[in-house]
C-alpha cells in the first residue's frame, strides 16, 4: 500500500511539474510575442521547471494545495507591450491553452493505447497498465484543473474602479482558495467538468482507474 501511494506521489509530482511549466511558458512565450522580453531574458520561456517553481516551492510540491503560493509568478513589464489590454487578454489564454493541450494529448494517447491495444489484459504493456494509465489520468485531469487563469481577463475588462478591489483579492487569493476547498465549493462549480471528464475516457480505462483510486 505504502510503495502504491509513493508510486502515485512521484507522478503526480512530474506530472504537475510539467503542467505548470508548460502554463508559465505559454505566458512567457506570448508575452514576449507582443514585445516584452522580460520573461525570455530571465529563461522562462523553457519547459524547465526550476525556471518556473521557487525551491522552497519544490520541496512542498508533495502537498498540492501548497504549490500555488510558491510559485514563481511570470515576470511581465506592461510597458513593453504596444497594445496592454489585448496583450494581459492573450497572455493569459496562452497559459489556459498551454494545459488545455497537454490535456487533450492525453486523453488521446490514453484512447490511442486501448485501441491499438498497447494497454489491456494480454496487451504489449500490460504489466506497465496501472502507472501508464495513472500518468495520463493525472496529466488530464490536473492540467483541466489548471486552466483556471482568468483572474487577468477579468481585471482587463473590469472598470477601472472596481481594479484596486480585483487586485485587493488576488492578494489574499491563496487563503481564499483554501477557505473555498474547505467547504467543498469546488466539487460543486468543477462537478459538471469531471463529468464530461468521466464520459470522455475510454472504457476499458475503467477497471484499472477504480482499481488505482478507488470508486
Amino acid at each position: 500500500m505504502t510503495s502504491g501511494l509513493i508510486a502515485q506521489l512521484v507522478i503526480y509530482m512530474v506530472v504537475l511539474l510539467l503542467a505548470i511549466s508548460a502554463h508559465e511558458a505559454a505566458h512567457a512565450w506570448m508575452s514576449y510575442k507582443f514585445g516584452d522580453d522580460t520573461a525570455r531574458l530571465l529563461g522562462r520561456i523553457t519547459l524547465n521547471p526550476v525556471a518556473h517553481i521557487d525551491p522552497i516551492g519544490t520541496l512542498l510540491i508533495p502537498i498540492a494545495s501548497f504549490i500555488f503560493a510558491h510559485m514563481g509568478g511570470l515576470p511581465v513589464a506592461l510597458i513593453g507591450w504596444g497594445k496592454p489590454t489585448p496583450a494581459n487578454v492573450m497572455v493569459s489564454i496562452a497559459g489556459i491553452l498551454a494545459n488545455l493541450t497537454l490535456a487533450s494529448i492525453a486523453l488521446i494517447l490514453l484512447h490511442l493505447a486501448y485501441y491499438l491495444h498497447l494497454l489491456g489484459e494480454g496487451a504489449v504493456l500490460a504489466s506497465v497498465e496501472e502507472p501508464v494509465v495513472l500518468f495520463l489520468f493525472t496529466a488530464l485531469t490536473l492540467n483541466v484543473s489548471l486552466a483556471v487563469d482568468g483572474s487577468k481577463v477579468l481585471w482587463t475588462i473590469l472598470p477601472d474602479s472596481m481594479k484596486p478591489a480585483l487586485e485587493a483579492l488576488e492578494r489574499f487569493g491563496f487563503i481564499i482558495l483554501l477557505l473555498l476547498m474547505q467547504t467543498g465549493f469546488f466539487g460543486k462549480i468543477f462537478a459538471p467538468v469531471w463529468r464530461v471528464i468521466i464520459y470522455l475516457l475510454p472504457a476499458a480505462a475503467f477497471p484499472t482507474l477504480i482499481k488505482l483510486l478507488g470508486s
